[in-house]
């Protein structure tokens, strides 16, 4: 089980509950409620979130959270402009300094909508250019609406950069001729090997 603590561990119990019965817990960083739209003031937002992420990790774990069930979201959207998110995106890679893979929520955020100008929906194709700074990540967890297609996105880029080739032979012969029985996400999941990608429910 994994407990998705969106309020940066506002309540203590919610870790006590993660130690006592064993599951992960995702600290999510934050500087406001859950589901409310108040922007932080950041002198750097990046370091504001190393260190606020860092002090509830630790508070976690001092709580009986063990340190292997820890996942941190730096909260892309979350008390942030998209300015902001922007930002935290450039500078990701300063992140592996807490020591923690990564739950990276980048799916249709504001942000995205900022720069393309689309609705959420409509966002899955800036989606698939948001995560490019994530996957030099190691242990990076994504979070997405659109498993199949971040898996193809994926598969592609892994093919460009020389890390695998595509089959040998014809592509006829690869092909179905009839349309594939549709997949859950957790078997589309299951065929992306060492990428950790999370499928969430479509909405807009």
């Amino acid at each position: 089980a994994m407990v998705n603590d969106v309020s940066a561990l506002a309540d203590p119990a919610v870790a006590e509950l993660c130690a006592e019965h064993g599951a992960g817990l995702v600290i999510t960083h934050t500087r406001a409620a859950p589901k409310v739209k108040d922007f932080g003031e950041y002198a750097d937002v990046v370091a504001d979130v190393i260190e606020l992420l860092r002090d509830r990790a630790r508070a976690a774990r001092d709580l009986g959270v063990d340190e292997d069930s820890l996942l941190l979201d730096p909260g892309f959207d979350l008390a942030k402009t998209p300015q902001e998110s922007v930002q935290l995106l450039r500078r990701l890679s300063e992140l592996e300094d807490l020591g923690r893979p990564l739950l990276l929520a980048i799916s249709r955020k504001d942000f995205i909508g900022a720069i393309t100008g689309r609705r959420p929906a409509d966002r899955g194709a800036g989606t698939l250019g948001a995560i490019e700074p994530a996957l030099n990540l190691p242990g990076a967890v994504l979070r997405v609406h659109e498993v199949a297609a971040t898996a193809d996105f994926l598969s592609v880029r892994t093919a460009l950069r020389g890390e695998s080739d595509p089959p040998a032979g014809p592509l006829e012969a690869q092909l179905r001729t009839e349309e594939p029985p549709r997949r859950s996400g957790r078997d589309q999941r299951a065929g992306l090997g060492r990428r950790a990608v999370l499928g969430e429910t479509q909405r807009g």
